[in-house]
């Protein structure tokens, strides 16, 4: 069992949420999709891609492949042509078509519920099966560990890991269970709005008073 945070790690990391949720109440995740296959497909889309991106692909992508059927069945070369813009095209449409492949050999075709059926698909790992767990079945299971919660996690003192796996099970034995969703998307907010990582906004930082890194800076001063 994991060890529960002290008192002070339970106060500072409610003020830290509180803060967040006064920020950023209508965080959500920004990848564009309806339903749970496609939310799937473009997650494996954003690694190493905005979702900015992402979302411009998927647009005509979600027309023409409508199925798990559909992307297993597509020739490679067509689906490579479709996703190209994303990055790393190959190994995603390779991916991809594996993926969905299994989709229809072991779940009907439908994206199954559980981490373990989910990480044992082809290009899923925890990030992109929390994603998918969080988002299009509302079950927290995990908290999204990205480059954003990475970098904020270990700017706030919140892990001292550099491993996602760690730094993922350092943040749910601080931040209750029923916020794991919505806690990654909140930094994953900040991240991309405030705390970015070559120019952090310290000086106007809703989380400035709870962060060590931002002590460190002549804008910020450390509270007493």
């Amino acid at each position: 069992m994991a060890e529960k945070p002290s008192v002070h790690q339970a106060k500072r990391i409610n003020q830290i949420l509180a803060a967040l949720q006064r920020t950023y109440s209508d965080a959500r995740c920004e990848l564009q999709y309806s339903n749970p296959l496609e939310l799937l497909v473009a997650t494996i889309l954003s690694a190493q891609c905005t979702d900015k991106r992402v979302n411009e692909v998927t647009r005509s992508l979600f027309r023409k492949y409508r199925t798990a059927e559909d992307y297993a069945q597509a020739p490679l070369r067509e689906l490579e042509a479709a996703i190209r813009p994303t990055g790393f095209y190959r190994n995603k449409a390779r991916n991809i078509q594996a993926c969905c492949r299994a989709l229809v050999e072991r779940h009907g075709g439908q994206v199954p519920q559980t981490m373990a059926e989910l990480t044992a698909l082809d290009g899923v790992g925890r990030k992109t099966a929390n994603v998918v767990l969080g988002n299009a079945f509302g079950l927290n299971e995990g908290i999204v560990v990205d480059t954003h919660v990475r970098r904020l996690a270990q700017r706030l003192g919140l892990t001292q890991q550099d491993d996602p796996e760690k730094i993922e099970q350092d943040l749910m034995r601080l931040v209750p269970r029923n916020l794991w969703t919505q806690f990654g998307h909140w930094l994953i907010w900040h991240g991309r709005r405030r705390c970015t990582a070559r120019n952090p906004d310290c000086g106007h930082c809703e989380l400035r008073s709870w962060c060590p890194a931002a002590w460190c800076h002549a804008t910020a001063q450390r509270p007493s």
